[in-house]
């Protein structure tokens, strides 16, 4: 357990290096602030450095770009506690690292050394590692080795020191039980349903009386909300695709760049349990061996989730010692205990995959169409310049699509608008503040397009003409009608039906159908049935006969039968240990959150406002 949770913990520090290396983040410009201000605080005699809370922002800024696909200011990360989230997570990590010093906790100079040399970035092409890259990568980012090294020691450090509070941490069996119980719980019921087929007579039609009737007391549904009119001009890669040259030579070498994705080993997909012991391996092994538990219930035992364990397809390589008699299996199941570099473990082998050969002829259309997209994008990166010039010298929408390769287009465009352009939540954003007085400029869109748009009126809403939405009109109000009959004639259904009585059979309707259902759980879908139909059927007491409504139908239910939770069901087992691990993961969360606090608490919290301030300025 201690081995996996310190290797998992100690992993979250090292990609979130990573991916500030790949960002090239080190080119902030936060890498000195003087040599009068080197930490914005510390909690005991650990300082929090300016530099690591400016990474740390930064990475949480270019994450939500990544996700949103647009840039974010300080000032938009700060409305949402962005600053404040970060700030907490290092004055928590530096109260652990305080107390880990006062302990003399730490890690031994070879687990650092496995966990750099784990790192793909730092490898060469051969897989050794690399440390010219190495060192060019922490210079990149504004680190030195030994910054980069200690952060890791530390981050292993704080693992131990959390597993050392929250292992073994176990909910209250009633708890979990309680639960399982709850979602085990099943219901027996019968039902039909009732559609348009059902009803003795069609829908009459509505007169023209009737019909403006309907159409002025829901004026709303045929109403076409204020939109802008909006002329614009459009350039895509796509529309450039076909003047881009393909160079032959820059063709195969990206094909060879990307070898591991059109050459790929034999592979198999694997799940690794870690154990301390090879003793405490060997008793679980057993145990699975034996018919007592299966290796879901072992994974649920030492407080971790299947996500947890998954290490996805691997080749021979990564597998390291295990490799062999993994890869000799030819089906799936368990081996072990073999060895890791995380110690003794049992490896469960999910599947085969076979290796894989993409020639360079087969590749050349992907490869063709993804240089050519980049190529037409780079293209248009270097004409921004110009149209903006264009556009400050007052050339006009009309005079781009003449003189440049952009498209002149219009649309009426309002909230939720979705065709085209519209369909861009950087046209929608921008659309949403423009103004008749906001002169074009040039927009990027996450494709690589560019736009740029004026807006020539304001467009109120407006009532559409009852001719112009008559069918419409028409369509809603019969599907209206036939709503209304339908639960009209459920409720006459309803009297008539008992304990013990034939649901098919009732008088007043033809071609009734009745469905039994037997054993169904709370989480159970019923084909055909409309949302929430289960749920309320477990809503309902026993022989209690109901009208549900749905769609265009209605549904008549009764339960037959309340069953508890079914002993037998192997889902339940799986159940009550899922249950199990999300509660311990729940308490364990919340009792690490008060002892980080207490020792915050404990060995005092300074804040150096003003060094904060600096970093935020940065970001201006």
């Amino acid at each position: 357990m201690a081995n996996s949770l310190g290797k998992k913990s100690s992993n979250i520090l090292v990609w979130t290096l990573m991916v500030l290396l790949v960002l090239g983040l080190g080119g902030f410009g936060v890498s000195n602030f003087g040599s009068g201000v080197q930490s914005i605080g510390k909690v005991g005699d650990e300082e929090i450095s300016v530099n690591a809370y400016a990474r740390e922002l930064q990475q949480e800024l270019r994450a939500i770009e990544a996700q949103t696909g647009q840039p974010v200011s300080l000032a938009q990360a700060q409305a949402f506690g962005i600053d404040q989230s970060v700030l907490q997570r290092l004055v928590s990590n530096a109260a652990l690292d305080d107390e880990a010093a006062k302990l003399g906790l730490s890690i031994g100079d070879e687990k650092v050394r496995e966990q750099v040399l784990a790192i793909p970035a730092f490898r060469a092409l051969d897989g050794t590692f690399d440390r010219d890259a190495y060192r060019q990568a922490l210079s990149n980012a504004g680190l030195t080795e030994a910054e980069f090294e200690a952060g890791i020691r530390k981050d292993a450090t704080r693992a131990l020191l959390q597993l050392s509070v929250i292992g073994g941490i176990t909910p209250p069996e009633t708890y979990t039980t309680a639960i399982s119980k709850y979602l085990g719980e099943r219901r027996s019921f019968t039902w039909l349903r009732l559609d348009s087929s059902n009803l003795d007579t069609p829908n009459e039609t509505p007169s023209e009386a009737q019909l403006t009737e309907y159409y002025q007391a829901h004026s709303e549904e045929f109403t076409v909300p204020e939109s802008k009119s909006i002329t614009y001009a459009w350039l895509k890669p796509e529309d450039i695709l076909d003047t881009t040259p393909v160079d032959e030579d820059a063709l195969k070498k990206l094909y060879a760049n990307r070898s591991d994705e059109f050459q790929k080993p034999e592979r198999r997909l694997i799940e690794r349990l870690v154990y301390p012991t090879e003793e405490e391996a060997l008793a679980a092994k057993a145990r699975l061996d034996a018919g007592t538990a299966d290796f879901d219930t072992l994974v649920a035992e030492r407080g971790l989730k299947l996500d947890d364990i998954d290490l996805g397809d691997m080749t021979l390589d990564d597998l390291g010692e295990a490799g062999a008699t993994l890869f000799a299996m030819t089906e799936p199941g368990v081996a072990g205990p073999l060895p890791s570099n995380l110690g003794p473990a049992l490896f469960r082998m999910n599947g085969i995959l076979a290796g894989e050969s993409t020639s360079f002829e087969e590749a050349r259309p992907i490869l063709v169409e993804e240089f050519a997209m980049d190529a037409a994008r780079r293209v248009i990166d270097g004409e921004i310049e110009t149209i903006d010039n264009l556009l400050v010298g007052g050339a006009t929408l009309e005079d781009l699509a003449k003189d440049t390769q952009m498209r002149l287009g219009t649309l009426d465009w309002y909230p939720g608008a979705s065709e085209g352009l519209a369909a861009y939540d950087t046209f929608a954003e921008a659309a949403t503040e423009l103004t008749v007085d906001d002169y074009p400029t040039v927009t990027r869109l996450n494709d690589g397009g560019i736009f740029a748009m004026r807006l020539d009126e304001i467009v109120p809403p407006a009532l559409r003409p009852l001719d112009e939405v008559r069918d419409e009109v028409v369509a809603v109000w019969d599907a209206e009608q036939t709503q209304s009959r339908l639960a009209a004639l459920a409720d006459s259904l309803v009297p008539q039906i008992t304990a013990n009585s034939d649901m098919a059979a009732l008088d007043g309707a033809s071609g009734l159908t009745a469905t039994e259902e037997q054993g169904i759980t709370r989480e159970a879908f019923i084909e055909n049935t409309p949302s929430g139909f289960v749920a309320e059927v477990f809503e309902m007491n026993i022989g209690e006969p109901r009208r549900i409504d749905g769609s265009g139908a209605a549904f008549i239910v009764r339960l037959d039968a309340v069953l508890p939770a079914d002993p037998a069901d192997p889902d339940m087992e799986k159940v009550e240990a899922a249950l199990t691990s999300q509660a311990a993961q729940g308490i364990a969360q919340d009792i690490f959150g008060l002892f980080s606090s207490e020792l915050t608490t404990s060995a005092g919290l300074t804040l150096n406002q003003s060094a904060i301030n600096a970093v935020h300025a940065q970001f201006q």
